[in-house]
């Protein structure tokens, strides 16, 4: 067995003697979304430092726990919280939770994030569910020894995001009369926020969305064979041409703001799972 998988068993191994759920999905809540927790009905909540090798997260809008319960009849386990590259994690550590999730039983992944809007068609406080992404960090989570056992080597990734689960997302939004838009999520590093040059490069190579998250779990997501559907909040606007400032309160308000239209769709989609 090998030091990932002994990890792993033994992370897995710490939930169970808190919780012996078997999960139908995983949930990562992002940027000012957390809401959606006051939504499961809980039975148990774990913070991270008492599973063995996560990291802790230092975002302070970050709650840092594990919760576990029933969301619209489905057993659920939500990471209250995610790790970056900007807090200083390397790829592995930031997802770790991920492949635990995964070892829980939980076959499909719903991700959130907040993130710019480069689309000039977006608006803030706008919901945008991931298409495809583009992976600017630099690394890849999958570099270094593969273990076999817990995924290929080469793991494709012409589709990332399941399509099925992106169509019932928008049927959903179609029906609730929740704008949902579609697009390109590009992730980099941070924790400063990009340039009007970087913006207009973005676009440039098709990006609608940019962030700082997401992409490093969904690359182990598709790794480990789960069915991922994220969504994206937009919080600010990155369209070189009519480039403001903006500061993290101003992110985070936009988040809260859009975070009961968040909430509404993703508890249909699980409803519907």
């Amino acid at each position: 067995m090998t030091e990932l998988r002994e990890s792993i068993d033994k992370a897995v191994k710490a939930i169970l003697e808190k919780n012996d759920i078997k999960p139908d999905l995983a949930i990562i809540l992002g940027t000012g979304l957390g809401g959606l927790v006051k939504e499961i009905e809980i039975e148990t909540e774990i913070p991270y430092e008492e599973i063995p090798g996560f990291p802790l997260s230092t975002v302070e809008f970050h709650a840092g726990k594990l919760i576990i319960g029933t969301l619209s009849g489905k057993k659920v386990v939500a990471m209250q919280g995610r790790f970056h590259m900007y807090e200083g994690y390397d790829m592995q550590q930031i997802t770790f939770p991920v492949r635990v999730l995964k070892y829980l039983g939980a076959e499909t992944l719903i991700i959130s994030n907040a993130c710019g809007g480069i689309n000039p068609g977006f608006n803030k406080g706008d919901l945008m569910a991931i298409m495809d992404h583009i992976n600017l960090l630099g690394d890849n989570p999958l570099i270094g020894a593969n273990d076999n056992s817990i995924g290929p080597r080469f793991p494709d990734m012409s589709q990332p995001y399941c399509k099925e689960m992106i169509r019932l997302a928008l049927d959903i939004a179609k029906d609730e009369n929740i704008s949902l838009q579609t697009g390109v999520y590009a992730s980099m590093t941070g924790p400063s926020l990009e340039t009007a040059a970087e913006y207009n490069m973005l676009r440039v190579i098709g990006a609608d969305a940019i962030g700082m998250s997401t992409v490093p779990e969904v690359i182990v997501g598709v790794h480990m064979g789960m069915k991922i559907l994220a969504f994206s909040v937009v919080t600010d606007i990155c369209v070189p041409e009519t480039l403001e400032p903006v500061n993290i309160d101003e992110i985070i308000k936009i988040a809260n703001e859009a975070e009961p239209k968040l909430t509404l769709l993703i508890k249909k989609v699980v409803e519907k799972l």
